[in-house]
């Protein structure tokens, strides 16, 4: 892992707002923590000074963005919500010139490819376990995720 693909990873850490990842390869460990303070990178690569340095790039914590997602829990008792299986960067279409997985209106069907998310450069097709019709969709296109957010409202059919 060289010294972008670390910077990368911090910038990503950052604004997913994960506490804490820790890689470890041959040879090789490296620990990122996040706090409400800026993050703070342990590891034992002869860059380290060089990270010391690109750790305040990671200062943005990403608590805020999930908090619109609120005001969407008043009517959903009669919807189901599909969650992020992971964190990640979440993506409405395989490319920016493909269409859109699903739509508000669009009805799906268990198994049916209904968005990716990207962690760690792999781009994960996140696929429908429920069947129904898409009621809203709660995330920006590009947009960071947390664990279990939130995604979609679905109206069982």
């Amino acid at each position: 892992m060289d010294i972008k693909q670390i910077q990368e990873l911090i910038k990503f850490v950052s604004r997913s707002g994960v506490n804490e990842v820790a890689i470890e390869q041959e040879n090789f460990k490296i620990t990122i923590k996040t706090n409400q303070a800026p993050t703070v990178v342990h590891a034992t690569v002869p860059q380290a000074p060089l990270l010391q340095a690109a750790a305040p790039v990671a200062t943005a914590p990403t608590v805020p963005a999930a908090t619109p997602v609120a005001p969407a829990a008043e009517d959903t008792s009669n919807y189901i919500t599909v969650k992020s299986p992971m964190i990640g960067t979440f993506y409405r279409s395989a490319s920016p010139d493909k269409p859109m997985f699903v739509n508000v209106g669009d009805e799906i069907g268990t198994g049916k490819v209904i968005c990716i998310i990207e962690a760690m450069k792999l781009f994960n097709e996140i696929e429908s376990e429920v069947s129904g019709r898409i009621v809203k969709i709660l995330v920006d296109n590009a947009s960071p995720v947390e664990y279990d957010q939130p995604l979609f409202l679905v109206e069982p059919i």
